[in-house]
């Protein structure tokens, strides 16, 4: 994530001047901008509980829109300690379609119902390969697995995202394709699944 939206320079510049990194419009913080990008973080406890504390609290966002929070998969204490100590609108699970990832999407759903954190509703990524020879089109991780999660746990389902070239090449070139192909139809995937996820929100907010 910390590579998507720009490249180190463009990073550092910003994080000097800010606090945190505002490229194409994005005020964004993470981890990653603290350390040497081949350096893992090996923090446990506390130790993790504080940064994330930091990186919400310490922050000079400035007026904001939404802020969203990236969490890898899993419900450990970094997912518990979130949801408990912060007012969340919703969350959204992201999955693939095949069935190790969706045991975990799964889980992630129960867990943030038991802590009565609304689900805003599930993505499908990866959902299909179109060949951009031919246009042939392969289910590499199964098909309509997270629509099936979706209907199982009675919960929306926003959309699917193709394992795309394309959307692989821009996000690694730091530019994605809502900002550098605003008018093809990868962006258009992501702008109407926003739309569907802004569309949920004031109902989230009534269950809170």
């Amino acid at each position: 994530m910390t590579s998507c939206l720009g490249s180190s320079s463009d990073r550092q510049r910003e994080r000097e001047r800010n606090g945190f990194v505002q490229i194409k419009c994005v005020c964004r913080m993470s981890m990653g901008f603290l350390v040497d990008s081949g350096s893992p973080i090996v923090w446990r406890g506390l130790m993790v509980m504080s940064a994330i504390e930091k990186l919400l609290r310490q922050v000079a966002w400035g007026p904001l829109d939404y802020l969203v929070i990236d969490m890898p998969p899993g419900t450990g204490d970094v997912h518990l300690s979130i949801s408990q100590n912060i007012p969340i609108t919703g969350a959204i699970i992201v999955t693939t379609p095949q069935d190790l990832a969706l045991s975990d999407a799964r889980k992630g759903a129960e867990m943030f119902r038991k802590v009565d954190v609304p689900i805003l509703g599930i993505v499908q990524n990866m959902s299909v390969f179109s060949c951009p020879q031919c246009g042939h089109e392969t289910h590499v991780f199964g098909r309509g697995g997270a629509e099936r999660l979706a209907e199982e746990c009675r919960l929306d389902f926003l959309g699917d995202v193709p394992l795309d070239v394309k959307i692989r090449e821009h996000s690694d070139d730091g530019s994605p394709v809502v900002v550098s192909l605003q008018h093809g139809q990868q962006a258009k995937i992501y702008l109407e699944i926003a739309k569907r996820v802004v569309e949920k929100l004031p109902e989230a907010n009534k269950s809170i």
